[in-house]
């Protein structure tokens, strides 16, 4: 079992920034990636980013590379995604997931992740 938490969402303006956390614990050893999705109101769960939890590959989905960022802290089992240039548009529930399965490199789709955390709202205003 892994148990995920998210925080650090929240109101900001366009333009601005925040950098969300997701905490692992339980069975840490055994995940072999971390993703980040999101879900807006009446709109599918959509990919944001993933990681190996080595942290040797990472990606995003086009939608959001160059203003998100996705690092880890290996001791401390934590995963953040740090988004900057914030858009109405980015507005959802964020998740994080955890895949325990070992593959070539972090999924993009969400049924491939096992775990998943209970989601932090971010909103962004115009």
């Amino acid at each position: 079992q892994v148990q995920l938490v998210e925080s650090g969402g929240g109101l900001v303006q366009a333009g601005g920034s925040l950098r969300l956390s997701c905490v692992a614990s339980g069975r840490t050893f055994s995940i072999y990636a971390m993703g980040w999705f999101r879900q807006a109101p009446g709109k599918e769960r959509e990919f944001v980013g993933a990681t190996s939890w080595d942290g040797g590959m990472r990606r995003y989905a086009d939608s959001v590379k160059g203003r998100f960022t996705i690092s880890r802290d290996g001791v401390k089992n934590f995963v953040f995604l740090q988004m900057n240039s914030l858009k109405p548009e980015d507005t959802a529930v964020y998740y994080c997931a955890a895949d325990m399965d070992y593959g070539s490199s972090p999924a993009r789709w969400g049924d491939e992740y096992d775990y998943w955390g209970q989601g932090t709202q971010v909103t962004v205003s115009s």
